[in-house]
């Protein structure tokens, strides 16, 4: 018998962190805990607010199916059971990690990837003003990736601020949508030699259609056009790059496939997060064994984290397996 405990958790930010939407102070969380003969499992999941998805709603979406998780289900059965989202989230990490548990086979093993070791991520530094920026970029100047939020309103000012402070970083700059394919075309060409290696999804998801006919300098990633695998149509030829996030794609298990129908198509792959804690990156830690770029910052932007999480040394991330998750 399987007992499956479903809890809040409300993980405080070290500052504010502010992109083009808006500005969060806390990264709030479901947290599911699956317990079955003598073992504890876990899974962390945010959601994706912008698809209008709440703590209560995830939580309901789980108590729907309360019956089926505590009968026994595994991964598979999981799929169709919940939408891609939060929800299907929590729990397809759990799901992951008591199977490692159960058969002593880690979860990036039997995922099937090349290695789990450690991997490199981005910090990333939310919008601010231009002496806010240096100071954060004065402290990563020591790390090889280098996340910048920007707006709509003088990004280049913002981008040469970093790339002044921390000239060894590789950027990635990530405006949400808050730009146009006009505001793009134009600053694009300014980004090369500021050290941007990455524009992460920098026009609006229902205006991308201009980029079937544009040659970016800079490689450009999907991230809120790219949610599953049933996306992938529409992004080739349009982006060079996705952001598959565990979030959107309902779980490792979905995120898995869409990673490797992407890089069949020949798409080239970042895994990104939503604010959480250790149990949220961990799962993200085994995609980023498929990614050219990772972006799993969450618990370096909070004030707390898991006892016992994952290691962040100048980027540079220690996985937590096999005794804290998979």
């Amino acid at each position: 018998m399987t007992r499956l405990h479903i809890e809040k958790k409300s993980w405080p930010l070290k500052e504010p962190f502010t992109i083009s939407r808006g500005t969060e102070t806390s990264s709030d969380v479901i947290i599911v805990r699956l317990e079955s003969d003598g073992l504890v499992a876990h899974g962390e999941a945010v959601g994706v607010d912008y698809h209008g998805e709440t703590l209560d709603g995830m939580i309901e979406q789980l108590e729907g199916i309360r019956g089926k998780i505590e009968a026994g289900i595994d991964r598979d059965a999981l799929q169709p059971l919940l939408p891609a989202g939060g929800a299907r989230n929590a729990i397809d990490a759990a799901l992951w990690d008591l199977e490692a548990k159960r058969t002593g086979v880690r979860a990036w093993q039997r995922a099937g990837v090349p290695s789990g070791g450690p991997i490199t991520t981005a910090i990333t530094i939310g919008i601010r003003d231009l002496d806010g920026y240096a100071r954060s970029a004065r402290a990563l100047a020591d790390h090889p990736w280098i996340k910048i939020k920007v707006a709509k309103d003088a990004p280049l000012d913002a981008i040469a601020t970093v790339h002044r402070e921390a000239p060894n970083a590789k950027l990635v700059v990530d405006p949400n949508q808050a730009w146009s394919v006009a505001d793009l075309r134009e600053i694009a060409p300014r980004l090369v030699e500021l050290g941007v290696s990455l524009l992460e999804q920098p026009v609006p998801i229902d205006g991308d259609d201009d980029l079937i006919n544009y040659t970016s300098p800079i490689p450009i990633c999907a991230d809120e056009a790219a949610n599953t695998v049933a996306d992938l149509p529409h992004l080739i030829g349009r982006y060079q790059f996705i952001n598959i996030k565990l979030d959107k794609t309902g779980g490792l298990t979905e995120a898995l496939k869409f990673a490797r129908a992407s890089q069949e198509a020949g798409m080239r792959l970042m895994v990104g997060c939503m604010v959480g804690g250790s149990v949220a990156m961990a799962p993200s830690m085994i995609l980023g064994q498929l990614c050219d770029v990772c972006d799993l910052d969450g618990p370096v932007l909070q004030a707390e984290d898991w006892p016992g999480g994952i290691v962040y040394n100048k980027g540079v991330m220690t996985p937590p397996w096999p005794h804290f998750w998979g």
